[in-house]
């Protein structure tokens, strides 16, 4: 596959044909001054980028599952904020981290990864700070007074 070829948004109004003959031999980047870059593929190509990403997450899924020590590993080596976890809660991250991957590669949404990762970094920030964890475990006494109903 070639490298992504750029233009510039306006090459794309005033030749949108020879713009369409450019992202038959590839991707194309269209460079804007007023808003984020659009990239034009081929319908037939986004297709089996996403089987191939389906694939790849069953691919880390089964070797999360029949090799988790390796898998664990791998995953640590990633995201080193994974050592403030248990063991028990790191093997519980891989299952999650693969389920995401393989919904979002299915989906076509890699928001659904991004997502589960801020949740697990965030709760890893809240592991690191003992005081932080001991206010945000400890029992919670008293009444808050009324509240709003959420269906009001």
């Amino acid at each position: 596959m070639p490298p992504t070829q750029e233009i510039q948004w306006t090459e794309l109004q005033r030749d949108p044909k020879h713009v369409s003959e450019l992202v038959d031999q590839g991707d194309v980047r269209v460079k804007r001054r007023d808003g984020a870059d659009l990239l034009l593929t081929r319908e037939d190509r986004n297709s089996s980028l996403r089987d191939g990403a389906v694939s790849m997450a069953r691919a880390l899924r089964n070797m999360l599952v029949h090799n988790p020590e390796v898998g664990r590993a791998a995953l640590v080596e990633q995201y080193t904020w994974l050592d403030v976890f248990p063991p028990a809660a790191v093997d519980e991250f891989a299952m999650e981290f693969a389920r995401a991957a393989e919904a979002a590669a299915d989906l076509g949404q890699w928001e659904v990864v991004a997502q589960m990762l801020r949740a697990w970094k965030a709760t890893a920030a809240i592991e690191a700070d003992p005081d932080l964890r001991a206010r945000l475990t400890a029992p919670i006494a008293g009444d808050f007074g009324p509240f709003a109903s959420p269906l009001a």
